[in-house]
């Protein structure tokens, strides 16, 4: 198949690429990687009339560590970049280490972050440890700009804050608190393909060695990436026990989700894989926690 037809833009600055994308309004699409929204545009599941190249923003490619410990990175980062850049590494460990998990390696050598949040694909991995870092996204349209939290900036399927005519231009992820661990776990049927199911999970203990707080979040299984709230609150204050661990899997499976059945896998398949992926992700993030692997502070 081949596209259907459009206007070509490359501009070099944000600015630039700000006054075509108010001058086309929502007939203009933004290019990041090109990784998901080219191919939809092959089989013309995606029509934009105007294109705007964002490849030579050179701007907006960047990854930077504040003060503070938050992690600052540019829409226009490639994905093979984050997986292995010291400062993601050190200050967003989960972000780093589920990189592997997206695609194919051909792929994050052009695939960008902002593209992939942007997109809001419900089985990519990207949203989904996005959500479960808390992640800020810095948004930017001729009016100026804004700050969206990671809850507010997914809308639902393949939708998000952005108005038309805005970039998403930064990501910003703060550090993990004292005690915190980290785990992303999904089942594919082979590797690089789209998930069935996945999870990201953060998780804090207390001094007492209990849980005080959690984000676990679901892709695969929903309009977008599900933030698990009855998981959250059956772990709020509980000692990372077995059977916490099992009570918390099991809210995520029968409460936060209730996931589309296709060709590849049944609801009730993606259901199960909820409660077992969940059970084994916080396990592994709470073993983080304990050992001290997810003190920013020792970073």
């Amino acid at each position: 198949m081949k596209p259907a037809a459009f206007a070509y833009h490359r501009p070099a600055s944000v600015d630039e690429a700000l006054e075509i994308l108010h001058a086309h309004g929502s007939d203009a699409k933004p290019l990041a990687g090109g990784q998901s929204l080219i191919p939809a545009m092959n089989f013309r599941l995606a029509r934009p009339g105007v294109l705007v190249d964002l490849n030579r923003v050179t701007e907006l490619d960047f990854v930077r560590r504040d003060d503070r410990g938050e992690i600052h990175c540019g829409a226009m980062t490639r994905q093979r970049t984050l997986e292995h850049h010291t400062d993601v590494i050190r200050g967003a460990p989960l972000l780093a280490e589920t990189m592997p998990s997206v695609a194919h390696a051909q792929i994050r050598n052009r695939g960008t972050l902002g593209g992939s949040a942007a997109h809001a694909d419900p089985a990519a991995e990207i949203p989904a440890v996005l959500l479960a870092l808390d992640a800020r996204f810095i948004v930017r349209g001729r009016e100026g700009t804004r700050s969206v939290s990671a809850e507010r900036f997914f809308t639902g399927l393949f939708q998000t804050a952005l108005a038309p005519g805005e970039l998403l231009v930064e990501v910003v992820c703060p550090p993990p608190p004292p005690r915190s661990g980290w785990a992303f776990l999904e089942v594919a049927r082979r590797h690089g393909d789209y998930a069935l199911a996945g999870v990201a999970a953060v998780v804090t203990l207390d001094e007492r060695g209990r849980c005080a707080d959690s984000r676990i979040t679901l892709l695969g299984v929903g309009e977008g990436p599900v933030l698990a709230a009855r998981a959250r609150k059956a772990l709020k204050g509980e000692p990372p026990t077995p059977a916490a661990l099992r009570e918390a899997a099991q809210a995520a499976a029968a409460k936060d989700v209730d996931p589309p059945g296709d060709i590849h896998a049944s609801s009730a398949y993606r259901r199960q894989l909820v409660g077992v992926l969940t059970r084994r992700a916080l396990a592994a993030a709470f073993e983080r926690a304990s050992a001290g692997a997810g003190d920013a502070t020792k970073r």
